[in-house]
Order: C-alpha cells, then structure tokens, then sequence
C-alpha cells in the first residue's frame, strides 16, 4: 500500500493504494489495483482518539471519485465544499471516501455485473473494511453513508435498498430511475451511432437484412460485431462526440442490466440493431433494476435507514424529475420516510445541492 498526504485547504487528502481480488480479472481488463482518495476532516487528529462517521462518494457516469477533488472554477470541489460547510457548522465533521470505479465502458452503476465487475461487492466487501481499517471510522452502518449525483444517485439508491448491512443513510441527487422515459427514448439515437459499424455497410437502394446467423443473434440482442467495432473506435479515440458518449453510455447500461455469459459480449441489447424492435424479455431484465420498480421488493431495508435524501431538477434534459416523482409518492405509499426536492435547473453542473445532502447525511450518521 502506497501512502501520500497533501493539504486541502482544511482537512487533509490521504491517497491510499487498494488492490482488489474481486476486480481482478474483470471481463473488461480494467485495473485491479486501484487509487483511494480519503479526506480527514481538520478535527481528525492522528494523536487523538476521536472517530468520525464517513460518507462515500459514489461519482457519475463518466467520472471517478478523484476527479472530485480537482479545482473547479465559480465553485468548490467536494472537500473545499465539505470543510466549508464544516467550518460554518452547518454540519459535523465527517471523513469522505472518494473510490475510483470508472471501467472501460464509462463508468459502472456500483452494482455486480459479470460484464462489467463485482462494484458493488469491491464497495462493500473490499474498500469499506480497508478504509475502516486504516482510519478511525465509526465503523457501524449506523454511521455510514453514500451519495451521489446520476449514475452515482442511482448507486447510492440502490445500495441503501441492497446493502442496509453497510449503509445508514443515503443521498440520491438525480439518479437514474423511470427507464422507460431516461433510456428508452433515447436508444435510437444509440442504434443510429451503433449503424456507422455495421457489415456489410448499409448502401442506397433497398434495406437488405442481415444473414440469417446474425438476423437471428440479433433477435436475441447479441452484438453481431458492431458493438465491438463502436467500441474499439471509441477506445481509439482523443476526443469523443457527444452522441457517442450517450451511445456508450447506453452500451454500459446493457452490460449493467443484461449481463450474459453466452452472448458475444458478455452482454445483450434490449433492442433488435437493425429493426430497433423492442425485445420485451431483454428489456424486462433493465426494468428489474429501475428503482421505481424496487421500492416494495426493498421497502424494509429503505424503512431501516436513518437519512434518505432526494432531489433532481424540474428541468433534467434525460427526464429524471419524473422517475424522481414516481419514486417520491412510491416511497410515501409504503410508509418510508424521506425527503425529496425539486429545483430549478436541469441535470448539469448541480454539485451546490451538496450544501444540502452533506448536512443532511453528516446529521443523520453522528454518533
């Protein structure tokens, strides 16, 4: 284990060295060992006898918990933001767990996928235990919490339901929920992107299907190598478009969502490449994993928690606010306690409600 320490304004940044069995081998060859940033706040003293709660930082698709503490301009990253905020005393000092979970495809929703890798169990079995065992942490799920925005609100969410063993409390800011409406819609958009791969290459004049092995790998969502060929080029790539982005980010979902051994890519689409005709089983498989339909499956494990903070913007460009809707009246009908918010922005550049949903964890987990 490599150990570097450097200030943070107020505070302390510890990176940690973490090499993990249960990523090992991935399906995706990204690294088992992996860097953990750490932040003590500035009453933690290493003389001193005093532990503190932590909150877990679970970053967005596209991001990595390190990312968060790089300079930001207009604004504050995460420690500036949680020392700030504790500094006021607007909440009580907490320690901050920055992991990286970032894969080949983007990103990961901290759930296990054989696709992807076990996140979910890196989180849980691996690197809550290693930070409890190198920090003065109050190590009970009583006073352990996660967040995060997007794909990170989503982890976290669905962590709170899952993992009530490891969590106490939970802060979701625009997770991903309502797949009907957030993936969905968007899918031929990513059929379109996909097509620029496809063989034989698509020529004027009439539609011709595909062969028949290949029509039928289709049919049942297996990559007929254009997949593959989306993501070598983007693996390639010094700079991706934004359609790309968003197309692999629907590919990452698919490997989230879908996972097969079987299939080509260890994974299946939910939708016929060449047609876009929906593949209802496929797509039954995502929506076991849509929050808004996990709520009475999990209601005992969200009941337990002591803090469950939401909130999304009334104007989300991927249409979050109405998954955040049906997820807010479904855990009032089941008698869980929470807290939801709506407010004037979209899905961008809302790292401000933190000053929110720090607090509210901070209060929720203090001894």
């Amino acid at each position: 284990m490599a150990r570097k320490q450097a200030s943070a304004g107020a505070g302390t940044v510890v990176m940690l060295e973490h090499v993990s069995r249960i990523l090992k081998n991935n399906r995706l060859n990204d690294p088992h060992v992996r860097k953990l940033a750490v932040w003590l706040p500035p009453a933690y003293d290493g003389s001193g006898r005093r532990r503190f709660p932590v909150l877990y930082d679970f970053a967005g698709f596209t991001g990595s918990g390190l990312a968060h503490l790089n300079w930001k301009p207009f604004s504050e990253n995460l420690v500036e933001r949680a020392a700030r905020l504790i500094h006021d005393r607007k909440m009580p000092p907490v320690i901050l767990v920055m992991p990286d979970c970032y894969t080949a495809l983007g990103g990961n929703q901290y759930i296990n996928s054989p696709a992807i890798g076990r996140y979910a169990d890196y989180l849980t079995r691996e690197i809550v235990p290693f930070v409890d065992a190198q920090f003065r942490t109050l190590a009970a799920r009583e006073h352990r919490g996660c967040f995060g925005k997007s794909s990170g609100g989503y982890g976290a969410l669905v962590h709170g339901m899952k993992y009530p063993a490891t969590w106490g409390a939970i802060a979701d800011h625009s997770g991903d929920a309502y797949f009907d409406f957030l993936y969905r819609c968007d899918w031929p958009n990513t059929l379109n992107e996909l097509a620029k791969y496809r063989q034989p290459r698509q020529r004027v004049g009439s539609y011709r299907p595909m062969r028949a092995a290949a029509e039928a790998a289709l049919a049942r969502g297996h990559d007929d190598g254009r997949v593959q060929r989306f993501l070598q080029a983007v693996w390639r790539k010094s700079k991706v478009s934004h359609a790309e982005g968003l197309a692999l980010m629907n590919v990452c979902m698919a490997a989230t969502y879908d996972p097969q051994s079987r299939a080509p890519l260890g994974f299946r689409l939910p939708f016929h490449a060449d047609t876009g005709e929906l593949i209802a089983a496929n797509w039954q498989r995502w929506l076991a994993h849509d929050p808004i339909h996990m709520v009475q499956r999990h209601a005992a494990a969200l009941r337990s928690l002591r803090g469950l903070y939401m909130d999304c913007g009334w104007r989300d460009q991927y249409h979050i606010h109405y998954g955040c809707r049906i997820l807010a009246r479904r855990l009032s009908a089941a008698g869980i306690p929470h807290r939801y918010e709506e407010f004037d922005d979209d899905h961008s550049d809302i790292d401000y409600r933190m000053d929110l949903s720090l607090p509210f964890l901070a209060r929720a987990l203090r001894a």
